[in-house]
This record gives structure tokens, sequence and C-alpha cells, in this order.
């Protein structure tokens, strides 16, 4: 039975405020984008069809009157294409100006001359067109929810709260934007400089025609050819060697030792690449930046709808779940996003001269309370850092602005039964539809991921008895060792081939930190007795007594056993909690339908723990404790190494 919902003063909800019932919210549901024009999609057409029309379009050659030098205005439509499969996923909008300018570029470069003939040069237009619908499309639906949000919210229109009214968006966007211009900057004066120091050179260098005798290759895999000219042997560093076959003549430039070929005068590829990853960087960021500001400012700019919802922080992503107002079970998400609380700047001042004014009255009375608060607000925290903190509540709230795909909201809502202050939350990502996306299953399935089942629904499942109960690895967990041990294999023989290094001081802890995870997911057991529980993990048995259990849960691919009092007992000395990890990879797991081995063998310790009458009778033998398997890998791990180096 999940606790009634965390409720809003009354106060705080404007008049008029309607309920976002089911109905309406299936119908908003209803309204998304057909799978065909997921953003996916589209970005995998882009990135494949230009892939694919570089590899076969045939180059330009390089030649002493058109040298192959730096071409900015390449680099930055190179920029636009490399940004456009990213704002197809975040900025359809702005999607659409970089598919236009892809095809301008395209279309100055040949592209629809040959692709009339030839398919990797029609593959582009056709994906950009493709894309281009799936954008639309995807707009048009946005246009739809946003109609259905208005018509569930009535004509009832409210200013945000005040504390909305001072958040800001976009300036973390804002200075890493203007941190990798600067480095783009950077990046462009370099090969400025290196073009400016070839001009230089050249124009007092004397400017010969030589003969092309050989081509090879250096130990790197570099081509090199081989050029005389004026009696002398000259060998230049080339990027396109078919460009110069042999017995055919060159234009070179020489200025004593110093020689260039006059087609490849310099390299600055280095260079351009910074500027061309920084560029492409500080633009999305500074995309993003205004994108925020704008949709933040257009939430502060006039009144807007308000829905009485419940929500709910995701306790696995921090995210936020919006449910409808008459699902207080919390079975059927509707949209989430990620938001920060919204601070009033005036009213924390305002509260602040309260407090001086008040001198130190009653402060002796109010050490006690203060005390006593401090002490639950360190417990939350801990409780949080240690993972055996309880999934957030269900809500109440009013959500503040239309809710659609890619829109900005607010909302007003308590943090927990505990807080009587109603807190107001802007979003910091887009709002996203809460259904099953190409991917991923049904909203139900993510969220059972984040939820426990009740002790009575598990324990329905076990059949109490004497014998002892035992959880292990199994053939998904052990698959994943494998597949971590041939890594590790793998790792050591690369790391040794490549000789003595300082990679090598970093072996060692990479070394334990795999060999933990292998015998982990190999070996892991845990041994249910009369008693308490016997943890198998990589390096030793731990002995956990029933009476110092707080808390079991399944946790990032992992099993942690809370013991709070650190009474644990075995081969070391207790801790906090006993963590196994990993167990297996739930993920996988749900994709094939499964229910994750290690979340049930989770939900049943739990129930062993909460419930004394399924615990087993009888007291386990050695045997049947467990053996690590961490210490076997360690000699393994070096009787590997040294074979390596013997190979070698």
């Amino acid at each position: 039975m999940n606790s009634p919902p965390v409720p809003l003063p009354a106060e705080h909800i404007p008049p008029g405020t309607a309920d976002w019932r089911t109905p309406d919210a299936e119908r908003w549901l209803a309204a998304v984008p057909a799978r065909w024009a997921h953003p996916l999609w589209a970005v995998l057409a882009l990135i494949v069809s230009m892939v694919w029309y570089i590899a076969e379009s045939p180059l330009a050659p390089c030649t002493s009157a058109e040298p192959c030098g730096t071409d900015w205005p390449g680099l930055g439509m190179t920029v636009v294409l490399v940004l456009t499969p990213y704002w197809v996923w975040r900025q359809p909008r702005l999607a659409l100006a970089g598919l236009a300018a892809g095809l301008v570029g395209f279309a100055e470069d040949g592209g629809f001359t040959e692709s009339f003939g030839e398919p990797y040069a029609l593959a582009y237009p056709v994906a950009a067109a493709f894309t281009t619908a799936g954008i639309v499309h995807r707009l048009a639906l946005a246009g739809r929810q946003r109609a259905l949000a208005l018509e569930a919210a009535g004509p009832v229109a409210r200013p945000l709260p005040a504390a909305a009214l001072t958040f800001r968006r976009g300036r973390f966007s804002f200075a890493l934007a203007a941190l990798l211009l600067a480095v783009a900057g950077f990046g462009s004066w370099q090969a400025q400089q290196v073009a400016d120091a070839y001009e230089e050179r050249a124009a007092g260098a004397t400017h010969l025609s030589g003969l092309v005798v050989a081509q090879e290759q250096d130990d790197d895999g570099i081509d090199i050819l081989k050029v005389e000219a004026d009696e002398r042997t000259h060998r230049f560093e080339t990027d396109f060697p078919e460009s110069f076959p042999l017995d055919s003549q060159v234009d070179i430039v020489v200025d004593g030792d110093w020689a260039a070929l006059a087609a490849e005068p310099y390299d600055a590829f280095g260079w351009e690449l910074l500027v061309l990853g920084a560029a492409a960087a500080a633009l999305a960021f500074f995309a993003n930046g205004v994108d925020g500001r704008t949709r933040s400012a257009r939430l502060r700019r006039r009144p807007l709808p308000v829905l009485r919802v419940l929500v709910r922080e995701g306790h696995e992503d921090g995210r936020t779940w919006v449910f409808a107002a008459d699902d207080p079970e919390a079975l059927r998400p509707i949209l989430h996003f990620h938001s920060l609380l919204a601070i009033d700047e005036d009213e924390n001042e305002d509260e602040k001269g309260n407090e001086g004014e008040q001198g130190n009255e009653g402060e002796k009375g109010n050490e006690s309370d203060d005390g006593e608060a401090d002490a639950v607000h360190l417990t939350k925290v801990r409780q949080i850092l240690t993972g055996d903190d309880p999934p957030p509540p269900l809500r109440e709230a009013v959500l503040y602005g239309a809710p659609y795909a890619g829109a900005e909201v607010a909302l007003a809502a308590r943090a927990d039964a505990d807080e009587p202050e109603v807190l107001v939350e802007c979003s910091v990502t887009a709002v996203k539809a809460a259904v099953p996306g190409v991917l991923t299953r049904a909203p139900k399935g993510r969220q059972r991921k984040s939820e426990r089942r009740s002790v009575e629904e598990v324990a329905a499942t076990m059949t109490p008895g004497p014998g002892l109960r035992v959880w292990q690895a199994h053939g998904l967990a052990r698959a994943v060792g494998l597949c971590l041990l041939v890594v590790q294999g793998g790792g050591i023989w690369a790391t040794i081939d490549d000789g003595p290094s300082w990679v090598w001081l970093c072996l060692p802890v990479a070394l334990s930190w795999m060999i933990s995870a292998v015998a982990t997911t190999l070996t892991w057991r845990i041994t249910a007795d009369r008693d308490g529980l016997w943890v198998t993990g990589a390096w030793r048995v731990r002995r956990v007594e029933w009476d110092a259990i707080t808390a079991v849960r399944h946790h990032e691919d992992g099993i942690r056993i809370g013991t709070g009092t650190g009474t644990g007992t075995g081969t070391g000395k207790g801790h906090d909690n006993v963590d196994l990890a990993p167990t297996g990879w739930a993920w996988l797991e749900r994709r094939l339908g499964r229910e994750p081995y290690a979340v049930r063998a989770a939900d049943e310790l739990r129930a062993l723990h909460l419930d004394p009458e399924l615990r087993p009778a009888e007291e386990a033998p050695t045997a049947r404790q467990g053996m690590p398997a961490g210490p076997p890998l360690v000699a393994l791990s070096v009787l590997w190494g040294a074979a390596v180096l013997l190979l070698l």
C-alpha cells in the first residue's frame, strides 16, 4: 500500500486551478511522434550518409595552382555538418537551418550533379529530406500537445511564483561557450601562424621543378615522396601520394636545407582539428544557453496556464516525473524533466534581516531543538550517501506553463511530509513525454526499476522451509565476468607489449579493480541461515547477523546490505555497509524481458530480514559459506603476465 501524496497547502494553489486528470493526460500522451520520427533514426541516417559521401567522393587533387592549405570556409561548413545531428536531437528548429546550410554546401561541392549517377551522393539529400520530415512531424505534434494542455487547464492563467522570477538559465553554457571559443581562436591563430611562416619563407626561396623518383613509407606508416631537383634528392611527407605518380613533375620550394612541396606547402591539420572541435562545442553550448535563456524569459513574460498534478523525483536519475492528479498510486507517468530549486532572493534577505533583529532571544531555549533538527538532517544525508534512503514521496504540485515536448515549466510543491515549506522548482531540461523509447520498454518497466515490491508480495512467492537459502552468480553474471576476464587479459598483453612506460605504474590499480569485478561477477554468493547471512565477495566472506541488518537494496548492478552500526563479523572488521558489485547486468536482463536476478535476490533478502518466519532453521557449514575468487585470480594474472613476457 503506497502512502498518500504529500499535500499542497490550499493557499499555494491558485484559485480555479484545474486537475490534470487521466483522460486528458492520455489524450496528451497519444499526441506523441511516431517511432519513425525518433531523432535516433535521423541522426544515424545523416551520419551514415555523410561518412559514405566523404569516403566515396573523389577529392580535388592538390596542385601548385591550388595548393592544399587551410580552408576556413570549408572548416566552417564542417562545423555546421558536425552540429546538425546534435541539433536534430536537442534543437530541432536549429537543425532545419543546419540542414539547409548543409544542402547549400553539398550543391556547391557538386553533390547534386553527382547524385544523379552515384548512390553515395544521393544518400545525403535523401537523409536530409527524411530528417526534415521527422522534425516537422515532431514540431507539429508538440503544438498539438500544447493545445491539449491549454484545453485541460482551461481559461485560468496565473503569474509564476516570486521565486521562479529570479531563476536564470544559460550562465554555465555561456561561460563554457566563451572558454571554448577562446580555444578555437587560439587554434586558428596558430594555424595562421603556420601558414604565414611558410609564405614568408617561400617568398625568398627558390622555386624548382622536380621529378618524382620513388614513393615509400617510413616505420610510422607515413607516406614519403622522393623528388630529384637540381641534382639533389628531397624527401617530403605527403597525405595524398596518389596525386604524385612516379616520373611526374612536381613543383617544390627550396631554401637551403629547407624544402616543401608547392602543392602541400604546410601541415596545420592538428590546429584545424582543434578549431573544429572547439568551435562546434562552443556553438552548441552557446545555442543551448540562448535557448534556455529565451525559454525561461518567455515563461516569466505573461501569466501562465496552471494544472494540479502529482510529482515524484526519480530515485535513480533525479528526474521529476509528473503524474495525473487522480493517479495516487503513480501507475502511469505523463512526462519528465530535470529541475532545480528556485530561491526567492528578496525573501531570503528579509529572513536574514529578521534573524538579525531578533538577536539572541530564545537562544538557549532553541539549542535543543536545533540539535535535534541537525541530527535529523545528518541522518538523512548519511542515508543518501550510503544509498539507504527511502524512495522520494509522491507529492501534490501545481504545474506552471503549458507542457509539451521541448517546453519549459515550473512547479510548486513541498519537498516531503516533514517540510511544511512550499518550494518552487524550474525545469532545466526540456519536457519529454513518458512513453517507451526506441531502446526502452514501457514506462511501467522503468517505474518498477525504482520501486520496491512489498514484503507481502515477495513473501507470497517464497516457500518457508528449514533449509538454507542461497543466491549466487547466475549465467548472465558469469558471462559478464568472463567478458571482463578477456578484457583484463587483453589489457595485460597490450600494456606489456608496449614496453616499460609510466602506464605500468597504473597497472596495479587497474588490475585490482578489474580482478575485484571479475571475481565478484563469477563467484558472488549470499547464504542465509538461522543467525544471519554469509556474504562472499571478491576477497573475503563476511558474516552479517540478522539483528545488525538495517536495509537491503539493489543498487547500481549490486546488492547493498546496510548494517548501520558496523557489527558485521567474519574475516575482517565490520563496516556500515556490505556491498556486492557488480552482480550482473540488470539493464540487459530487463531488455531481454526478464526480472533481474540480483533485484529478485535483494527483494527476497529484504523479506527474510523483515519476516523472521521465512528464515532458515539450519546453520550453514563452512562448505556452504562460499569461497572468494580474488586471490586465485591474482595468481592467474601474474602467471598470464609472465607468460606474455616469455612469448614477446
